[in-house]
Parts: structure tokens; C-alpha cells; sequence
């Protein structure tokens, strides 16, 4: 089977190895390099946690995504995953990590639960003058997302997938199913994958899709130097829905901690408006002013942007279209299921599973079964 795959992110990239990797034909496209570093995967890491709030469906889905990034990490012949634990922060009004303490409860998933004081004891960084109590799980890390496209480009290039740089993708016919390009050629192929990030919508119209480009900014700090040992090994930290609202990433790569705000901008246009403002780093630098202990004594570092594509819900959006298929809505969160969603995309459109519940499974809808079996599993 000849599958052209648009759009070189780690949705794209993922379900061409695993289409590749079963026998099928692949050709990737990406407008920019490949990996693009405009797109929304290309920046030095991805978190993966099990702590999701009320969404059961998709805190179910995160033992799937590990099993499928061993998967891969066995392909590339080496892993670029680095284990961090994960910290939730709850004030005094119940929210997110209060939800999630309770799915975790459901589920099984091992954690604790941590007093404002035990808090303070083990992370006399953090200021907790509004923590009422913590969520602590061993699990969760980081993902190297740079380094794990880079090394799927090479994993394509050595099975033999074709891959289109610096290809502009202008038209989707998915009955035939072909794509026009820039350049007037028009590709044919037996299927059609469209995983275009904040450009997918330009190229799927018709019906358009309940997305939306947003620009984020994330920022990279200095921290005080005798902090410096200690943000290399503490945990990724969530600090959602308090006043000063913002995630973590430790130093796992030397770049030092990264800062960031998960609410959505909603705005931008992804093929502008890329180099963050001075104005714009220092906001988001400022939202673990109240957090961090001496944070007068902090450097921002560097500034960076990345275009998500929101769904209103932050579901997953996997649509067929004749005989194309469209990855999209991935909200921010979708990364960490890259390996899986590359995996389940390829087994449906190879025919190996029935594509009924796909799109739900996608969206987290907690009564879909698991599509990335255990290891030990027949099925």
C-alpha cells in the first residue's frame, strides 16, 4: 500500500515508521525541513504524566503511550525518554489536581498524597503559602522531542520512506485519493494521512475542522547556582488554576528549567509571528514569581514559541474522508501519544483493526479498549 503522510511533527513521523515498519509504501511531505522546527513538536521536550484531571479516558490512555514509546525507543536503539516524577500543586479551591487525585484514585495509578508541610520539606524552592496539599507520583518525565524526531527521520530514511522537504502541499483530493502540490505535481497514493498541525486547516475545508491555531510562548530560566544541582533532579511540577498557574520541566537536557503556561492564546497566524516579544517572555517568566523562593534571584534565559491547534473540549480529532485520514486537535497534550496514535492510525488504515472506535479512542473516550496491547497480549 502507498501511504502519503503530510506534515513531518511527531503525528506525522510516527505514523509513517509505523506504516513503514508494517511493509506499507510511505512518502512524507513537510513544507519545511524535516523535522520542521515551526512545528508544534519541535522544541527540546514534551512532558508525559498521568495526572489528566477528570479525563479518565485519556489518564487511562498514558500506560498505552509508554508501551508505545518502548516500542519505538527498541527501533532507534536507544531511549529518549528521562523518568522526572510529577508534582501537582491544589490551593484551597478544589480544581485539577484534585480531579486527577481522584482518576488516579480510580484507575489504580500509584501516587501520594502530600501535605503543605511535607511539601515545603522536600521542595524548600517552592513557596506555599496558598498550597492546601500536593499530588506526588514517581512516574511522569520528559520526552526529547527534538531528539526523537531527529531520530525517526533517520529510522524513515534507513527503512526507505521517501522524504519531501521544503514541498508545499496546496490541495487534498481524498476520493482519489492525490495531493497538489506547489510545484503544479500531483501525487497519488492509495491512502492519505494529514497531520499538518496549525496548517491543517488551511488544506482540510471542506467541512472545516473545530480547531484553532494558538500561539504559546514558553520561556527558559537561570536559577539562583546553588539551585542549579537541584532543578537538574526535581520533579516536573503542575501548578494549575492557582494565581500563578504554570508547569515545569526540570534541567534534563543542560538548557536549564522550562517554564510554561498551558492556557491557550487562541491567537497567531503560524507562518508569522514566530520570535517571541521581550514583553511576552518576561509574562510568562513572571507567572512563578509567587512559586519560587528568592525568585528576584532567577534569569530568564531565552524565549521560545510554538503554534498548538486547540479543539474547544482538547479532544483528539481523527476524522476519515474517503480515503483519507485527518490527525488534528492535538491541544497541547498530544505528544506524549505519538508513538501510540502513529501505532493505532497505521493498524486501521492497514486493515488490521476495525476503524470503529478510533476516533473515540482518540478523543479519550474512557469505554474504548486499549489499542497498544501489553507486551505479553496474543491479540
Amino acid at each position: 500500500m502507498r501511504v502519503a503522510v503530510v506534515g513531518a511533527g511527531i503525528m506525522g513521523l510516527s505514523t509513517a515508521w509505523a506504516l513503514a515498519r508494517s511493509g506499507a509504501t510511505v512518502t512524507v511531505l513537510d513544507q519545511g525541513s524535516i523535522p520542521n522546527p515551526l512545528g508544534s513538536s519541535c522544541d527540546r521536550h514534551r512532558l508525559i504524566r498521568y495526572p489528566y484531571g477528570a479525563s479518565a479516558g485519556y489518564a487511562r490512555r498514558v500506560e498505552e503511550a509508554y508501551r508505545a514509546w518502548d516500542i519505538l525507543w527498541k527501533d532507534l536503539g536507544q531511549s529518549y525518554y528521562r523518568p522526572t516524577g510529577t508534582l501537582a500543586l491544589e490551593g484551597a479551591r478544589a480544581g485539577w489536581t484534585t480531579d486527577s487525585r481522584d482518576t488516579l484514585d480510580l484507575l489504580g495509578v500509584p501516587h501520594s498524597v502530600l501535605s503543605r508541610h511535607e511539601v515545603s520539606r522536600r521542595f524548600p524552592y517552592l513557596r506555599c503559602d496558598d498550597v492546601e496539599w500536593a499530588l506526588y507520583l514517581e512516574s511522569g518525565g520528559a520526552l526529547l522531542a527534538q531528539g526523537i524526531l531527529t531520530a525517526l527521520r533517520q529510522d524513515l530514511d534507513s527503512r526507505g520512506v521517501t522524504l519531501r522537504s521544503q514541498t508545499q502541499v496546496v490541495e487534498l483530493d481524498p476520493a482519489s485519493p492525490s495531493l497538489r502540490l506547489g510545484t503544479g505535481e500531483r501525487l497519488e497514493a492509495d491512502r492519505i494521512v494529514v497531520a499538518a498541525g496549525p496548517w491543517t486547516g488551511e488544506l482540510v475545508t471542506q467541512p472545516p475542522l473545530p480547531v484553532q491555531p494558538s500561539r504559546q510562548v514558553v520561556v527558559y530560566i537561570e536559577p539562583p547556582p546553588e539551585l542549579r544541582d537541584t532543578w537538574r533532579h526535581t520533579p516536573m511540577i503542575l501548578d494549575v488554576g492557582s494565581a500563578s498557574g504554570f508547569y515545569s520541566v526540570p534541567d534534563v537536557d543542560g538548557h536549564g528549567p522550562k517554564i510554561g503556561d498551558h492556557t491557550f492564546s487562541l491567537t497567531g497566524a503560524p507562518s508569522q509571528e514566530r520570535d517571541p516579544t521581550d514583553a511576552e517572555g518576561q509574562a510568562v517568566f513572571q507567572l512563578c514569581a509567587n512559586r519560587l523562593v528568592d525568585f528576584e534571584r532567577y534569569r530568564l534565559r531565552e524565549a521560545r514559541s510554538c503554534f498548538y491547534t486547540v479543539h474547544a473540549d482538547e479532544r483528539f480529532i481523527i476524522q476519515e474522508r474517503d480515503k483519507a485520514w485527518i490527525l488534528a486537535g492535538f491541544s497541547g497534550h498530544g505528544f506524549k501519544f505519538g508513538a501510540a496514535m502513529g501505532l493505532a492510525t497505521a493498524d486501521v488504515i492497514l486493515g488490521h483493526r476495525d476503524p470503529e472506535g478510533l476516533a473515540l479512542w482518540a478523543a479519550g473516550d474512557e469505554q474504548q479498549p486499549a489499542r497498544i496491547p501489553p507486551p505479553d497480549s496474543t491479540n
